[in-house]
């Protein structure tokens, strides 16, 4: 009743904040019967702290003087399994959050009671780990350079405790991924504003051993990946979408380093740098390069050169790049560039002499590399392509070889690479010749390698080509002249496919997207493509349904555009901006008026029954009916319409079906020579566009074609409906040869043979 009275008459006064602050402490116990009581008082604090914070600063300085944070720390200790602790910390947090003076909030954080509510022994269960880490992420909101001294516990001159930070550090493994986020911000918050005595203790251990923990836990996620990539029971389909799912955890765990990194201090930097090194890239890259001891649970090559790539672009910086640059070349360093880069003073390759240092005690009993003396890497790769990564950039297998060079050329386009190392790589000399006749025997292989494994290819060799500044030998030429007839061919077995029809289409669209993927960078190329070139090679079991036909049409068009590209790129020394399509004739065609509707039709529309083929067909609901067969061809488009002539007017028919004339392969029964199949592309790929963001990891990209037979008075006239058939298919299939004529000539973009005598 008095609590009502008091609510009436004022609820935002000094008055009232007394009564409040009374009322609880004569609180004795917190437990179910009160448990209300305790957290409308608590609101009320929390309300009126606030308000006094921004309108009346005769609250906030009773608030201080009758020290009521000390409230909040007994009504926590005389707790009696009340679960009050969650609103208590939400109460707390929205207070802290709405604090606006640093006169409040320096206050708030001294005394110890911010800390001792940190340090309270909470029974974690339910909800409350969120409410605690919300907590803890405002109090790290408002920490600056002056305040986070408030929360330190120092003896001397050191840090002994640190509560908010070292209870923060218990959830960073946590299982809901809000609560792992939490905890990272909030360590970003406190390494931004630590000083050198703050570094000091979270560098040192125990507390440093987060940072090992990191790692450690990155490194987990590394042989997890591993472990799917050569998963065998997955369909590829699913396969790959694991794989982005592990992928995408692992590049979020990479950018919290180098957020870490970002924040620029020396000590942080050390550490962190040193863990990633001694405990991921070190352990990887010895064994994959042959320079020393295997363990047996080593992760595969590919995955190898994925982590290294992968860590390289998110991370980077000087000190990163120098260190992997430094373990992949120290075989084939003389002893003349490991004494320059060692008395080199910069900070920048501290880590990397380091690296150098310990590299000569492991590498100095191993037998690869005994009496290595190269200025570079090795020229004569005869003799020495199957020592370190040569071994793997030379090997037959394309999926390694792609992996193991896309890691150079990172390194190779890395601005911030020592210039003495940068100079050993060399990809702009014989072993650029080398690398680029190894990529061209990957692209004339027979059979051909997979599509994946094609482009990929191609976006190394136009590197290449743009280092070497010049035209292909003989040999070179020979190889790529061959990879281009053979991709010209392919795109011409598509014009007798059943997606002929949509080549242009296909073509127009996919070339800025491929002429932007060649054109990309190392450091900005997603190296999950070295994680799925052996997946693409695996075959779709000879399914023949249109929409893997559509796929394979697609990734066709895409290979032809890369060896157009690299044409170019050879004759004109750039990319071109668009194909060149012979668009003429269907301009003109196009602005005819054409006498047929059929070009119009659609399901229960009226078309002229005249060019119609009377025949027969049998639903399963309604029997069977006399229809008419109408197959039209304009331009590049086509159609086969199934008609039933009007019940009042004789020369015209409702549509009762519809189907894409390309694609038809028309067939006669062998056992009933009246009756011709027709095969019905089901599968629409403008619809697929918009359904494939809405797909669910569980369904199947694959849909049944559908089937018409029809039934006509005698074989005669079913073979002429055939074949009429196939005359409108030619019809359409001529206009798209026209279209892509000027492609598909020899001497566009140039003529292959003409770089025979550039090189002489």
């Amino acid at each position: 009743m008095w609590r009502s009275l008091w609510r009436s008459i004022d609820r935002f006064s000094l008055q009232y904040f007394k009564y409040v602050i009374n009322e609880l402490r004569q609180i004795k116990v917190v437990d179910w019967h009160n448990r209300e009581l305790v957290i409308d008082l608590l609101q009320s604090i929390v309300e009126l702290v606030t308000y006094g914070d921004r309108q009346d600063p005769l609250i906030f300085e009773y608030f201080m003087e009758y020290q009521v944070l000390a409230e909040f720390v007994r009504v926590l200790k005389i707790s009696k399994n009340s679960r009050i602790e969650a609103p208590l910390l939400q109460y707390l947090s929205i207070m802290i959050q709405n604090m606006n003076s640093d006169h409040s909030i320096y206050y708030c954080f001294s005394n110890d009671y911010i800390n001792n509510i940190i340090g309270h022994k909470f029974e974690f269960g339910g909800d409350l780990a969120l409410y605690y880490v919300s907590f803890l992420r405002a109090v790290s909101n408002k920490l600056n350079k002056d305040t986070v001294c408030l929360l330190l516990k120092v003896y001397g001159d050191s840090v002994v405790s640190f509560p908010l930070y070292n209870e923060a550090l218990k959830f960073a493994h946590h299982g809901e991924k809000m609560i792992q986020t939490a905890i990272r911000a909030l360590t970003l918050s406190i390494y931004n504003v630590s000083d050198d005595m703050v570094y000091q203790y979270i560098t040192s251990a125990p507390v440093s051993k987060y940072f090992s923990d990191l790692v450690s836990s990155l490194s987990n996620q590394f042989f997890h990946l591993d472990a799917l990539v050569h998963a065998t029971e997955m369909r590829t389909n699913q396969k790959r979408k694991e794989l982005l799912l592990e992928t995408d955890k692992i590049v979020d765990d990479l950018y919290y380093f180098n957020d870490m990194l970002g924040v620029g201090q020396s000590r942080l930097s050390t550490v962190v740098i040193e863990n990633l090194l001694r405990m991921l890239i070190f352990p990887i890259l010895l064994p994959l390069l042959q320079l020393g001891q295997s363990n047996g649970s080593n992760l595969s090559a590919v995955t190898s050169f994925y982590t290294v790539s992968r860590l390289l672009q998110v991370i980077g910086g000087k000190g990163m790049f120098n260190s992997v640059a430094g373990v992949i070349l120290y075989p084939y360093m003389t002893s003349s560039v490991r004494d320059a880069i060692e008395r080199d003073s910069t900070e920048s390759i501290s880590h990397a002499k380091s690296i150098l240092s310990e590299m000569g005690k492991v590498v100095s009993s191993s037998p690869e590399t005994e009496g290595a003396e190269n200025s570079s890497l090795p020229r004569d790769t005869a003799s020495n392509k199957r020592s370190g990564i040569l071994a793997h950039v030379f090997s037959d297998n394309p999926s390694l070889s792609l992996a193991s060079l896309f890691l150079l050329f990172i390194l190779a386009e890395a601005k911030d690479l020592h210039p003495l190392l940068a100079q050993m790589i060399g990809l702009n000399g014989m072993q650029n010749m080398i690398i680029l006749n190894a990529l061209l025997k990957v692209l004339a292989s027979q059979p051909p390698f997979s599509i994946l494994i094609q482009w990929h290819t191609g976006w190394f060799l136009r590197k290449l080509l743009i280092l070497q500044g010049k035209g292909l030998g003989d040999h070179n030429f020979e190889l790529l002249n061959s990879s281009y007839q053979q991709s010209r061919e392919c795109l011409q077995k598509e014009l007798d496919g059943c997606w002929f029809d949509h080549i242009p289409e296909v073509l127009r669209n996919e070339w800025p997207n491929c002429k932007a993927a060649l054109e990309e960078s190392s450091q900005c190329k997603d190296p999950f493509f070295v994680l799925e070139l052996d997946d693409s090679q695996q075959a779709t079991d000879g399914d023949a349904t249109s929409y893997f036909a559509w796929k394979r049409m697609v990734e066709t068009v895409k290979v032809f555009i890369l060896y157009l590209q690299l044409k170019s790129c050879i004759f004109k020394g750039e990319l071109l901006q668009e194909p060149l399509l012979n668009m003429s004739s269907t301009i003109a065609d196009s602005s005819k008026t054409h006498a047929s509707d059929i070009a119009s039709a659609s399901f229960g529309s009226e078309v002229s029954l005249r060019s119609g083929i009377p025949c027969t067909i049998a639903f399963s609901n309604a029997g069977i009916r006399d229809i008419y067969l109408i197959p039209k061809a304009r331009e590049t488009t086509g159609k086969v319409l199934l008609a039933e002539k009007h019940p009042f007017r004789s020369q015209r028919g409702v549509v009762l079906a519809i189907g894409p004339l390309a694609g038809l392969n028309p067939k006669v029964d062998e056992d009933h020579p009246t009756w011709l199949h027709l095969q019905i592309r089901e599968f629409e790929p403008k619809l697929h566009k918009i359904k494939v963001g809405h797909q669910s990891s569980g369904m199947s990209n694959h849909v049944a074609d559908g089937r018409w037979t029809l039934g006509f008075s005698n074989a005669n006239a079913c073979e002429a409906a055939r074949l009429s058939i196939l005359e409108e298919i030619r019809k359409q299939r001529s206009s798209v040869e026209s279209i892509l004529a000027p492609l598909l000539q020899d001497s566009y973009p140039g003529n292959l043979s003409e770089t025979e005598s550039q090189d002489e």
